[in-house]
């Protein structure tokens, strides 16, 4: 199946535009709902499903392929990304394409918030931009698709039994990523190691707000084989991070506290490093920006994502040769991903070598 006839399945609204030099261009985006296989619960939402909206941006005879994945957090939804770009649909019609970086700021002067609708907008413009160039995206960033490291694999909070129960379906996973943050964290941490003896890596996702119960909860986590803990203490609380950093023997990766570039400076004392995800940034460049000025700080860098296709994942993946994480498995979380794209093999990216970000329909 065609990119374009997937949409038309999907019932994809269709904005035409009007005709450029070089050939016709055309928009069409979608809110599309995606299946977890389990129903996905963090210290913020519990739920069996995500909606993220899709963007297919067609012209010369290629299409490029966007998707945002939309943050609650940050008063975000897919309705409210669909608005936004159907709201750039003039700016995009009247530019040239391979002047991406040029729309996506003109995007970002239009678009007051929506960071997934501009991650979508961004990331169709660079898959057409690849596919123009006929390389992959990992090529035109002048980057090594070996160097792709190795992905966790994420284990929602719930109750010990379904805990080991994932835990043994994520088998093929070399290092997980466990969701923490409320009281049931030495439970759902001994349900892990009851049945494996794996590096993990934690994410409390803003879960404790006192100071002494994260030193105490990190410490006793460092014990158990934990690698690195992402988001301790709320994003606003840079203050306590930076005390709790002091007392602490393992990295702390801001996520909620690190939104964009202009927020890594003020991190660097209280954080070890960053987690960059293209729905926080809007889009690969900005994400590009971010990991260039964390390593220029001596920070670690991370992308990860949130739960979305293989368009967002793939995205972030083709910038994963730069990082020293990842945590790119939201495709993997879903029943009914749309598309093909990035890999994994016992744990490590493997990148597509086709142009753009490489994707190819789901077989049916």
């Amino acid at each position: 199946m065609k990119r374009r006839d997937l949409f038309k399945a999907l019932g994809a609204g269709v904005a035409s535009v009007p005709a450029m030099a070089g050939g016709p261009s055309k928009l069409e985006s979608k809110v599309v709902r995606l299946k977890l296989r389990h129903t996905w619960t963090t210290v913020m939402s519990s739920s069996d499903y995500r909606d993220t909206v899709h963007l297919l941006y067609t012209r010369d005879g290629l299409a490029g392929v966007g998707e945002g994945a939309p943050i609650v957090r940050y008063h975000e939804n897919a309705e409210s990304a669909e608005r936004a770009i159907e709201s750039v649909h003039d700016l995009l019609a009247a530019s040239d394409p391979r002047q991406f970086a040029k729309i996506m700021a003109g995007v970002f002067r239009r678009i007051v918030g929506q960071y997934a609708a501009k991650a979508a907008i961004d990331i169709a413009l660079m898959d057409w931009f690849g596919q123009k160039l006929g390389v992959p995206l990992y090529t035109y960033f002048g980057l090594d698709p070996a160097d792709a490291p190795v992905t966790t694999f994420s284990i929602g909070i719930d109750n010990p039994e379904l805990t080991r129960q994932k835990v043994r379906e994520a088998e093929a996973f070399p290092v997980l990523k466990i969701k923490v943050g409320l009281a049931t964290d030495e439970p759902t941490i001994d349900a892990v190691r009851s049945v494996t003896r794996k590096p993990l890596r934690v994410d409390a996702n803003e879960g404790w707000k006192d100071k002494e119960e994260a030193v105490r909860k990190i410490n006793w986590l460092e014990s158990q084989g934990v690698e690195f803990v992402e988001q301790p203490m709320p994003a606003e609380m840079i203050e306590e991070t930076r005390w709790v950093r002091g007392r602490v023997h393992i990295p702390i990766i801001a996520d909620e506290s690190c939104l964009r570039s202009a927020d890594i400076p003020k991190l660097a004392d209280a954080f070890d490093g960053i987690n960059v995800k293209l729905d926080k940034t809007g889009g690969i460049l900005e994400a590009y920006r971010m990991i260039q000025i964390a390593k220029s700080l001596r920070m670690k860098t991370m992308l990860g994502c949130m739960i979305s296709s293989s368009v967002s994942v793939t995205a972030a993946a083709h910038l994963s040769p730069l990082v020293d994480y990842a945590d790119l498995d939201g495709n993997l979380l879903i029943a009914n991903d749309p598309y093909s794209g990035v890999t994994v093999r016992e744990g490590k990216l493997i990148l597509p070598d086709r142009p753009g970000l490489g994707l190819k329909p789901a077989a049916a």
